[in-house]
C-alpha cells in the first residue's frame, strides 16, 4: 500500500536526525510524519495513529528493539547501530 512506501520514505530521508539524547524516538517520529503532512493522533494502544482520508486509522509503534514484535501494527525502529530508522507493516498489509 502506498502509505507505508511514504512513511518509509519520511522516516529514512527524515527533515532533522533522530539524536536519542536529546529526543525520544516516538517524539522524533511523530515530528517527521507531521512535517510530511501526516495527521498524527493520540492512540490507546499504540504509540500513535496516523489518520488517513477515508479509511482506518493505522496505528503505530515504536522501538529500539525488534524483538517478538506485535503484528497487528505498524512499527518503526530505529538501529542504533546504522543509525536508521525502518518501517515494518503490519502483517495484514505487508
Amino acid at each position: 500500500m502506498q502509505i507505508y512506501q511514504v512513511i518509509e520514505e519520511t522516516i529514512k530521508k527524515p527533515p532533522i536526525p533522530h539524536e536519542p539524547g536529546r529526543q525520544s524516538l516516538k517524539a522524533w517520529a511523530m515530528y517527521c510524519l507531521r512535517d510530511r503532512g501526516f495527521k498524527v493522533v493520540y492512540a490507546q494502544n499504540a504509540d500513535f495513529a496516523i489518520e488517513n482520508r477515508g479509511s482506518e486509522k493505522l496505528y503505530v509503534k515504536v522501538t529500539e528493539n525488534p524483538v517478538d514484535l506485535d503484528n497487528k501494527f505498524a512499527w518503526i525502529v530505529w538501529d542504533s547501530n546504522t543509525k536508521t530508522a525502518s518501517l515494518i507493516p503490519p502483517e495484514s498489509q505487508s
